[in-house]
């Protein structure tokens, strides 16, 4: 068969995602604070956009330095009245005068003068959190170790955790250090009597027993109960214990309180993690009978065009620079373009969101009804992804609470008469449920759902409780019963 070439045309459609549409895409999906990253770096970037001024600040930019003429000019006949008075003022020789009645020597009053201190950045005057790496490695150079046991114990203390526990073994520490077991013992006992005590344990047990021993506790009870029973305490078997030891309820607890008064992770008082502010996206406010949806732009620049640019391009000025600026021309109308369609976006999705669930602006998280993307989507006619990514990382502060927007969706549960109500609302009863139980006889998740079904006549199973329950961070009822 013979080989031949031929040219073939031949139509077909695709979709491209160009940089402008990928930058509109990820707009949606920023929160508060990277957008105002966001925003400040373009405008350091594209010199064709500025920061637009409101008039009311150039007009009380006017009115002070109208202000501050008018002061000048009232204050330069009184400052000329009193020239005499101050050069007989500025002759006198204050420094003799003062003497010994200075509070702080001529050295020292020099040195202070030199300080900026009122040009210091806020940075500057902050002080860092420290950290248990650098506490531990404080107390070893004060410590009265040989240098050989200094580097073991920079060992040691380089492999402990954020919790405060060894995460080596003496063999691994001592093959690193190029030393003995022996000796990674005899420093790690060192170490773990530094502050704070029971550091550079191994486990829990190790932690509580030389916290014991530190603080001078030598009741054999007490140890043998953390040493050999602590998941006999865990789980509350606490009768088998009071029989074991001969003693009684009440003595048992003293036990426990005074197990309990120990530090189980030394080490979280000097954990890294900062905490995370949230800034709500909206805010809705009620107003009579209705509600207000409200923005969050603090903090927002307004964008606007740079007019020296705009004039260049008008007159044909810098012809060799003309498609550069043309270029940053679309870059910034399109960046402004996004925005817009951005903040649109989310009212539009908030008042869906309050349309949906007014029930639950009205009367909070127990009226929460089920609510899935694709109504919101139905509603404002947009797609499903745009829902989910303009919904993503945002918070909006209602009349109940700060919350994410994705809490507004939530699945289904059936009720008796046919109708369904949020996964949320229930979450929010059987946590009503728990907090007012006995707590000597706490509820089980079987008769909780049992009371749902009385209550509420919701079809809720038994697992179902158990899996809200430990979405929730709740114990079970074994581990919530109070014995005591």
């Amino acid at each position: 068969m013979a080989l031949e070439l031929r040219q073939q045309l031949k139509l077909s459609q695709q979709l491209v995602m160009t940089p402008q549409l990928q930058q509109a895409i990820k707009l949606l999906q920023l929160s508060r604070f990277e957008l105002v990253d966001m925003v400040q770096q373009e405008l350091l970037e594209n010199p064709l956009l500025e920061e637009a001024v409101p008039e009311q600040a150039q007009e009380k930019a006017e009115a002070e330095e109208n202000a501050r003429a008018v002061e000048a000019a009232q204050t330069a006949e009184v400052m000329d009245e009193g020239v005499r008075e101050n050069d007989a003022v500025q002759g006198a020789d204050w420094e003799n005068y003062l003497g010994e009645f200075s509070s702080t020597s001529r050295n020292s009053a020099a040195r202070e003068a030199e300080i900026p201190e009122e040009g210091m950045s806020f940075e500057a005057r902050l002080s860092s959190k420290p950290s248990l790496e650098g506490h531990l490695e404080w107390q070893l150079r004060l410590s009265d170790m040989t240098p050989r046991q200094m580097d073991i114990g920079e060992v040691i203390i380089g492999n402990i955790g954020s919790q405060g526990y060894l995460q080596a073994t003496a063999e691994e520490i001592a093959a690193d250090a190029g030393c003995t077991s022996e000796e990674v013992e005899v420093v790690l006992r060192r170490i773990q009597n530094f502050d704070p005590v029971g550091v550079a344990a191994r486990d829990p047990r190790e932690c509580l027993l030389v916290q014991i021993e530190s603080y001078g506790y030598e009741d054999p009870i007490l140890i043998e109960l953390v040493s050999e029973h602590l998941e006999d305490l865990e789980t509350k078997r606490y009768k088998p214990l009071a029989r074991k030891f001969r003693i009684s309820m009440e003595e048992l607890r003293e036990y426990l309180d005074l197990i309990q008064s120990l530090d189980p992770m030394p080490g979280a008082a000097y954990g890294s993690s900062e905490p995370q502010y949230v800034s709500p996206d909206v805010y809705v406010y009620k107003y009579e009978d209705d509600f207000i949806i409200v923005l969050n732009e603090d903090g927002l620049p307004r964008l606007t065009l740079n007019d020296f640019y705009l004039d260049s391009l008008k007159s044909g000025r810098g012809a060799p620079e003309k498609d550069y600026v043309h270029e940053r021309l679309r870059s910034a109308q399109w960046l402004m373009k996004s925005l817009y369609q951005r903040q649109r976006t989310l009212y539009k999705v908030m008042e869906s969101i309050v349309r949906f669930q007014r029930g639950f602006f009205e009367n909070g998280v127990t009226s929460l009804r089920p609510l899935i993307l694709k109504d919101v989507a139905d509603d404002i006619e947009m797609h499903e992804s745009t829902i989910s990514r303009i919904t993503t990382s945002k918070y909006v502060a209602t009349p109940h609470g700060l919350f994410e927007l994705k809490f507004f969706f939530n699945s289904a549960l059936g009720l008796d008469d046919g109708s369904q109500v949020g996964s949320e609302s229930v979450k929010a009863q059987i946590k009503s449920l728990i907090g007012e139980e006995d707590p000597h006889h706490p509820l089980s998740d079987e008769r909780i759902a049992e009371i749902l079904k009385e209550r509420l006549q919701v079809n809720i199973a038994r697992r179902t409780v158990a899996k809200y329950r430990g979405a929730l961070g709740i114990l079970s009822s074994s581990k919530r019963k109070e014995i005591f």
